[in-house]
């Protein structure tokens, strides 16, 4: 059986990927604390936004029945918001891990790819 960090069997067997190891890098560490720092805070506010709309609707429908322009009212205005929230935070994660996620993944691939060959 060939264990992570075992040389290459004299039939041409292949040495794998010390993965571990890679968890373990600084740059690893660095990714997984930048996708963090964005992702939390974003998705508990997304969380508190979404809640705070059903609130809203189950707890001051009065208020969310507001007319605003014709037939459309606060609640239906909240709503849409909702969808809005959604697309923007998209557009606003691709920029962040376009900027500040893919060039480290990228140099991560680029590293393991070169100890792949190297082997």
């Amino acid at each position: 059986m060939m264990t992570p960090n075992s040389p290459p069997s004299a039939g041409g067997g292949v040495r794998r990927i010390d993965y571990r190891s890679v968890e373990d890098s600084p740059d690893f560490r660095e990714l997984k604390a930048r996708h963090r720092r964005f992702v939390l805070p974003v998705a508990a506010l997304a969380v508190v936004w979404f809640l705070a709309y059903v609130l809203l609707a189950t707890y001051a429908s009065d208020v969310m029945a507001t007319p605003v322009w014709g037939r459309i009212n606060i609640g239906l205005l909240l709503g849409l918001a909702q969808f809005v929230t959604t697309f923007a935070i998209t557009m606003i994660y691709v920029s962040y891990a376009n900027r500040q996620l893919d060039p480290l993944a990228e140099k991560l691939r680029d590293d393991l790819a070169a100890e792949e060959v190297a082997r």
